[in-house]
């Protein structure tokens, strides 16, 4: 019976009427939700995979559901799985037929939106479809790449945003990349540029997992650019990952990916028969280098850029493709615009393009040939806009360039033999091509941008018109063309031109006015009304004009700044100047050019602005406006509140100064405090090492005592062994000696360290004193006179105890002596007469050395008590110093709070007699009467306080 059903679905012949595709998918839908068998539901889903083509919106309509619930349950059975992830692609998928019309073509593509949206109404649908792809089998991998691919295409945000928040959604897509069958790995490659399209933050989750390194092997092992497709959907894909995206293009730069880009551009000699791919896939790279090197990136990341491709030799083999032969003409324009963003705004990659030749007969700089091909009318319009962008990136902040080119034009560098920028510039300047005279007039303007030098260099230049006829200079060459009511395009690059010339060069402004038809010429062309087609030449000219007026230094008396404003008001009227000045920034080709720099025009007449020159007109439009609108004595004003504010500047640089010197003396003090604390760490180091070496006596001394303890003891014995004791103590005396002499170096160094100590406080003093005096009122007196009074008796204090310990010293060596002569006596004894020893003379003297030990005690305290009182005296003298040091800071702080009280006040008093003085003025110049005796009365009032100041800095002298 089932056997019977499918063969009645496909195609065999029927008993009865045939059913309709609906209900054929009907019962299919039915047969998958009710079947029990596995084999039942994956032939009904094979079949509803059959019809989805052929029946989209009715399997789409009626099966989307249980194909989602097969994907959900079936899931150890990979082929009924696969069969219905090729039935959700086949209903959702939009297929790109050439043979369908338009209006096929958008019915199919809003179904394939109504099921993705259908599908996406469960946002875990995308968490199981990712799930899937973990599948290693090929039948279930493909058909959800390809799925997952189609939901992207139509729904890119939606899906972006679930799997974005899938836990390892990201890392499972990449795991695509790794896969080792070729259809699967390239079909995820498209998956990733959908996945990866307008959304920063899967960019730099799918750039952190490893996809630069993948990507740029997979290339590698493609071919390059010789490689196929792959190549170009792993580039694609790289553009995508890096384009406006920041971190991104750090990321790359860091992971030294840029040195990896040099072999793709590697070309031989024989350059011709490239492949459509090969130009496609060389294409690409070079966008990818533009990516990271665009001006629309922050200019750190750029520079940064730039110099790695130098470094590694990028550069180089861009500018060894752009002078090969054979190289295609529309790969030779993108690599002039790359090679033109490579070195714009990096003075090491421009100087190393200026170095560049031609491989020629004799050699042509690099520059020479291209500006060749800008101003040959023959040459393809892309190019020679190409050209026009990279010798502008050229002179993009380069002085050093800029003055290479203009010097090219002044007289006593032209070289007859060779062709040079300059005379190409020239020549397309005054040629019959407008385009030619638009791309060199802007080229040779951005030989002046910001360069006040070079404008005034190229005054010098003389052009020799015929034969027979002096020579005219270029600025004057210029504005006989424009007299001459050339074509819009030639009038409008002119003008241009000549707007930044003379633009902040007040010697150029000169040089134009001096010609006395100038000035007629442009007031004609703004007064006139023109057409639609002359309004912006006309708008041109009343900026050229405005730039007159406003860099006019007044040198030339019948064209100053007054006398051009009373010519606009009486011949165009103000507001009629102002309007016809707006006209630049209203032109529908002003926007255009302003959004970047590189010159893109759909055809040659549209070739109007320059981005540089629409900067100058935005700086410039706005203060034109207010110069024409000012009188005179609105001008003097504005002189007035420039020198005033000239004269705050200097102040303010004084106080500048006053504040450096301050901080100097502040860094200073530090400096001494520094000083300060350094001693005391190391006072308190030697104190310490003091202590340890008295510890060390006491311990010495404990010895001493415990031996003579047993000594006196073994003297009852006998006569040799009173020897014996006698010979101990003649080695410990000279031990208590070496003690003694140790002790009287310790006391030295101690006394050198108190002079040291007087002498610091003696300074200290002598400052203090000094900062006291020029303090208001004696600040702190009282308490320097205490503290002298301390340090006084803190030295006599040290001075006594110095005596005393002298005296101590005295009693030492007596005792020293007397020892001595204790332990000689029983040896000469023993030697004359060693019978007639007794035991009772043994004992006396042993009394005797006993007595004499204790006394040694107690000098050897006293000794340790006068160094207790030394450490006392030094601890007394490092916080004196302290003490000393924080008054002195106090007062120097308080002089300064006192001097800067002082200046406000006398700035206040100043500021007020000002005031007064001015309102005593206005007073007189209303007609009112001034009592003369006020007048004296305050004149009385400032001798009377001067007069008290007078007496109160003598009462302080007399005081002091």
């Amino acid at each position: 019976m089932t056997m019977n059903f499918f063969r009645g679905v496909m195609g065999g012949q029927p008993a009865g009427p045939q059913p309709t595709g609906a209900e054929t998918i009907h019962k299919l839908c039915d047969r998958v939700a009710s079947s029990t068998l596995l084999e039942d539901r994956r032939d009904a889903v094979r079949a509803l995979k059959s019809l989805s083509k052929k029946y989209r919106l009715e399997v789409g309509t009626q099966a989307m559901d249980h194909l989602v619930h097969i994907l959900q349950t079936d899931r150890s059975d990979s082929e009924i799985l696969g069969y219905a992830l090729d039935t959700l692609y086949n209903i959702i998928c939009n297929d790109e037929e050439e043979e369908q019309d338009e209006n096929a073509q958008k019915q199919d593509e809003d179904l394939g939106v109504l099921f993705t949206d259908k599908f996406l109404g469960d946002s875990e649908n995308v968490t199981l479809l990712l799930t899937l792809l973990e599948e290693f089998d090929f039948h279930v991998r493909w058909p959800g790449v390809k799925l997952l691919t189609a939901l992207l295409k139509n729904q890119c945000n939606q899906v972006q945003g679930v799997i974005l928040v899938s836990p390892m959604g990201v890392s499972r897509l990449m795991d695509l990349l790794a896969d080792s069958r070729e259809v699967i790995r390239n079909d995820g490659l498209l998956l990733l540029q959908q996945l990866t399209k307008g959304n920063a933050a899967i960019q730099k989750i799918v750039a952190f997992e490893n996809a630069f390194e993948r990507l740029l092997d997979i290339i590698t092992e493609e071919g390059s650019s010789d490689g196929g497709i792959v190549v170009e959907d792993c580039l694609l894909l790289l553009v995508n990952l890096l384009k406006n995206n920041s971190s991104n293009q750090n990321f790359f730069k860091e992971g030294s990916y840029i040195q990896r880009m040099k072999p793709w551009f590697e070309v031989g000699d024989d350059n011709s028969g490239w492949s459509a791919q090969k130009v496609t896939n060389l294409h690409l790279m070079l966008q990818l280098v533009r990516v990271m090197v665009s001006p629309v990136n922050s200019p750190g990341a750029t520079s940064s850029c730039q110099k790695s491709m130098y470094q590694c030799g990028l550069l180089q083999q861009l500018c060894t493709i752009l002078m090969a032969t054979g190289v295609p003409a529309d790969i030779l324009t993108e690599t002039i615009n790359t090679v033109s963003e490579v070195i714009r705004g990096s003075q090491i990659n421009q100087d190393y393009f200026a170095s560049v030749n031609a491989p020629s007969n004799p050699p042509r700089p690099a520059i020479v040939v291209l500006l060749m091909s800008m101003v040959n009318e023959r040459q393809p319009f892309v190019l020679r806009c190409a050209v026009l962008y990279c010798f502008q990136c050229f002179l993009y902040k380069n002085q050093k360039g800029q003055g290479e080119i203009v010097a090219t034009l002044l007289p006593s560098t032209i070289d007859a033999n060779s062709i040079s920028a300059g005379q190409l510039l020239c020549g397309g300047l005054f040629s019959a091509d407008s385009l030619s005279n638009w791309c060199a007039a802007v080229a040779l303007a951005h030989a002046l941008q910001d360069n006040l030098t070079q404008k005034e260099q190229l005054l010098r230049v003389q052009l020799a018109t015929s034969l027979g006829k002096p020579p005219v200079s270029l600025l004057q060459q210029c504005t006989n063309i424009l007299s001459q009511g050339s074509k819009v395009q030639t009038r409008v690059g002119l003008l241009m031109l000549l707007c930044t010339w003379i633009s902040n060069c007040p010697i150029a402004v000169t040089h134009f006015l001096h010609n006395q038809e100038n000035v007629p010429f442009l007031t004609g062309q703004i007064s006139e009304n023109l057409g639609e087609d002359e309004r912006l030449v006309q708008g041109l000219c009343a900026l050229l004009l405005g730039i007159c007026i406003y860099y006019n230094d007044n040198s030339l008396e019948n064209y100053t700044k007054d006398k051009l404003k009373q010519l606009i008001e009486k011949r165009i009227g103000k507001e009629n100047f102002v309007e016809k000045l707006g006209f630049v920034t209203k032109h529908e080709l002003y926007s255009r050019a302003a959004q970047k720099p590189q010159p893109v025009f759909p055809s040659p007449e549209q070739m109007l602005f320059d981005h540089e020159f629409t900067k100058l007109v935005k700086e410039l439009e706005g203060v034109i406006t207010k110069a024409v609108h000012k009188t005179s004595e609105e001008e003097k004003k504005e002189e007035e509140v420039k020198k005033t504010l000239e004269q705050h500047d200097s102040i303010v640089i004084q106080y500048k100064d006053l504040i450096r010197d301050q901080d100097t003396q502040i860094q200073e003090l530090r400096e001494q405090v520094s000083t300060l604390s350094l001693n005391s760490e190391q006072m308190q180091n030697q104190i310490t090492q003091q202590q340890s070496q008295i510890q060390q006596h006491k311990d010495q001394y404990n010895i001493l005592k415990l031996k003579l303890g047993k000594d006196s003891q073994g003297l009852s014995s006998s006569q040799g062994e009173g020897a014996h004791v006698n010979g101990l103590h003649s080695e410990e005396l000279s031990q208590l000696r070496e003690e003694v002499e140790e002790l009287r170096r310790q006391h030295a160094l101690q006394h050198t360290q108190l002079s040291d100590k007087d002498s610091l406080i003696n300074t200290l003093r002598c400052g203090a004193a000094a900062a006291a005096q020029t303090a208001e009122g004696g600040v702190g007196g009282s308490d320097n006179t205490e503290l002298l009074g301390e340090v006084e008796s803190l030295r006599s204090r040290v001075q006594a105890q110095c005596a005393e310990i002298s005296q101590l010293q005295t009693e030492r060596l007596e005792l020293i002596r007397r020892a001595e002569a204790v332990s000689s006596a029983p040896a000469s004894s023993s030697e004359s007469s060693a019978d007639t020893v007794t035991v009772s003379e043994l004992e006396s003297r042993l009394a005797a050395q006993t007595t004499e030990a204790e006394r040694l005690k107690e000098e050897c305290r006293g000794l340790r008590e006068g160094h207790a009182g030394l450490e006392q005296q030094l601890a007394s003298a490092t916080s004196t110093v302290a003490i000393e040091q924080t008054e002195k800071t106090k007062l120097q702080q308080e002089v300064q709070e006192s001097k800067k009280e002082q200046d406000d006040l006398l700035m206040l008093l100043a500021d007020q007699d000002q005031k007064i003085l001015n309102l005593k003025q206005r007073l007189r110049d209303l007609g009112e009467t001034i009592d003369e005796d006020e007048d004296e009365l305050d004149t009385r009032d400032q001798f009377g306080e001067d007069d008290d100041d007078d007496n109160e800095e003598e009462d302080e002298e007399n005081n002091d």
